[in-house]
């Protein structure tokens, strides 16, 4: 109750500001998510009056893993804890994403917030970010997930997510629409008169909605080969299409893809560096990280962390 809010990362350091100096910090930015979120909470009431924190974790930083929306919750539920006043769950998520896109300057969608607050043991997450609506489906348990990082860490701040955010909304306005998935995909490509870049983002957002869709019929019928193809698809596209991939995971995907037992393998995140996702047989998804990992090594020259991951519940406090 000082006033004051200091907050000790064990990774990065420690920042102390008065409550009533609450700005973004053009030093130790990393404490922007944080304030941010302490902004957004102010403004919808919540009485704030200072805090002290301590910050850690085991979210990998920079890889597409939502280590920032992570943190963003994890201050958001700490001070709803000290400071109680309901909140909506999306109204919480909602306020996490607008300190990202004020106190960071990252044009960051509701996503990665919605899936750590909404998140169910064993489930995937549906989001549609027009319409809120929101459900999980259940993920088949002969299957497994590994995320192997490329080494190539990425900073969305640093510009290309937010370019690739204007230029899809360039491509609505170029089509007529409020947004890219109010195109079908055989209306795109009948607009033979596009500019490439209009077009190849166009295509690229316009497939991943039809690819989400399909998604969800093949998650709920149990078809992992189905699923496995659609990831392929999907990073393909990403390469060619959005160009966010990078040629460490083009490589990543590359070999996972030859390996037994994979079903399929993208990115993961926003691109421009980060990690891979692998679908895979559960039954020896080890050996597959195992040797993903040491062909990784052999061709790149970086050994990558690999993890055989399960799928948790959301955030809780």
């Amino acid at each position: 109750d000082d006033g004051m809010i200091q907050i000790h990362s064990h990774d990065f350091g420690k920042v102390e500001i008065p409550l009533s100096e609450l700005r973004p910090l053009s030093e130790d930015r990393w404490a922007n998510y944080a304030l941010g979120v302490v902004r957004e909470l102010i403004d919808l009431g919540v009485p704030v009056t200072g805090f002290h924190a301590q910050v850690t974790g085991d979210v990998p930083v920079g890889v597409g893993l939502s280590s920032s929306a992570a943190f963003e919750l994890a201050t958001a539920l700490f001070l709803l804890k000290l400071f109680p006043r309901e909140l909506a769950p999306l109204e919480i998520a909602k306020a996490c994403q607008r300190a990202e896109h004020r106190y960071v300057g990252v044009q960051c969608g509701l996503l990665d917030q919605v899936i750590a607050l909404f998140g169910r043991a064993n489930h995937a997450v549906f989001f549609d970010c027009r319409s809120e609506e929101i459900f999980t489906v259940p993920f088949p348990p002969d299957l497994a997930l590994i995320l192997a990082e490329s080494g190539k860490k990425r900073a969305l701040a640093s510009g290309e997510y937010n370019l690739r955010r204007e230029e899809t909304h360039a491509a609505a306005r170029a089509l007529g629409v409020p947004a890219l998935r109010d195109v079908a995909s055989a209306d795109l490509a009948r607009r033979s008169d596009l500019p490439d870049l209009v077009r190849r983002r166009a295509t690229h957002v316009v497939g991943e909605d039809e690819r989400v869709w399909r998604a969800v019929k093949l998650l709920e019928a149990g078809d992992g080969i189905g699923l496995g193809k659609l990831m392929n698809e999907s990073h393909e596209s990403s390469r060619q299409n959005f160009e966010n991939s990078t040629p460490e995971l083009d490589l990543l995907v590359s070999i996972a893809q030859k390996l037994p037992g994979v079903l399929g393998a993208r990115l993961t995140g926003a691109g421009f560096g980060g990690a891979t996702v692998t679908l895979c047989e559960r039954e020896g998804a080890q050996e597959i990280a195992t040797n993903l990992s040491k062909r990784y090594a052999a061709q790149s020259g970086i050994t990558p962390r690999v993890f055989v991951c399960g799928i948790a519940a959301g955030a809780l406090l």
